[in-house]
């Protein structure tokens, strides 16, 4: 967390405040206050989780771009700026940056890399210039104020918990580009962010883990959604990204390198339990959704 603060504060743009929210650890919280005067530092006052925690952040904020970033994410010092500058245009409701993998060691030799999703970083198959998308992910996200109040912040329901990750970021893009006729997200990979994965992240079964509860997360975000929208830029990444990689990792598996075949039993256990947490998923939360 503390590297998180320290690159807030060395943005070449300063920021016109901070808010450091603290999500269920009363002593942390009070050791935030004691240590870091410059920060309004506040305890989560919302449902505990992600969702909780940044709506509560906004609520205490007062700046018309609202910025989020998570406490395992280090931006680099040019971050704000870069952002900043699209909003220039009316129609871009909200920017978010490229998030890179900083690996406690190395990154696993079977770790494929269009699943960096895994471990909340940039995978391979995601736009490589500046442009409009579905969604940015929360981690390093700036949203116009307006557009978020209009659509009603990060949904409860759809909160990471603890190492249980739901699209809560996803579900607001969706609505938030509903609530503002037009308007567009912009992913730009030139804002640079790192994020900390640490050695537990980095095995087989966190990676399986995290897989499933994606899937979960997406069943549940097409059943508030809708699968046509909440769905496409998935379609497009099994049909095109995964295909690619099964084929690049089969052609190394051919020529003796043990990094393609155990590339290809990731990408196939991976896609296997995210459409297994989807099915759960989708029932789930279809079922909980009113009728008539």
């Amino acid at each position: 967390m503390q590297l998180a603060i320290d690159a807030v504060r060395a943005q070449s743009i300063r920021p016109a405040e901070a808010v450091l929210v603290v999500d269920g650890n009363p002593e942390m919280l009070e050791r935030a206050r004691a240590e870091m005067p410059d920060l309004m530092v506040i305890p989560n006052a919302r449902t505990a989780g992600s969702s909780g925690a940044r709506n509560t952040g906004a609520d205490a904020s007062k700046g018309e771009i609202i910025v989020f970033i998570d406490d395992d994410i280090v931006v680099d010092s040019t971050w704000l700026e870069t952002v900043l500058g699209h909003f220039a245009r009316l129609e871009v409701i909200g920017v978010g940056g490229m998030a890179m993998p900083l690996w406690q060691h190395s990154w696993p030799a079977w770790f494929p890399p269009e699943f960096l999703w895994v471990v909340g970083c940039s995978y391979r198959g995601m736009p490589e210039h500046v442009g409009p998308v579905r969604n940015v992910w929360s981690s390093n996200m700036a949203v116009r104020r307006t557009v978020f109040e209009k659509a009603g912040g990060f949904r409860d329901e759809l909160a990471k918990v603890a190492s249980k990750c739901r699209p809560d970021d996803t579900d607001l893009c969706l609505r938030a580009a509903v609530a503002q006729e037009s308007g567009v997200w912009i992913y730009e990979p030139a804002a640079l962010a790192s994020h900390w994965v640490p050695e537990e992240r980095a095995v087989f079964s966190y990676f399986l883990y995290r897989c499933y509860h994606e899937g979960v997360g997406k069943g549940a975000l097409a059943a508030f959604n809708g699968l046509r929208v909440s769905g496409s830029v998935e379609r497009s990444y099994v049909r095109r990204d995964l295909s690619e990689a099964l084929r690049r990792d089969g052609r190394r598996a051919l020529t003796g390198h043990l990094s393609g075949a155990s590339r290809i039993v990731a990408t196939t256990a991976g896609l296997a339990v995210v459409i297994a947490g989807f099915l759960v998923g989708f029932g789930r939360y279809y079922l909980r959704q009113p009728r008539g």
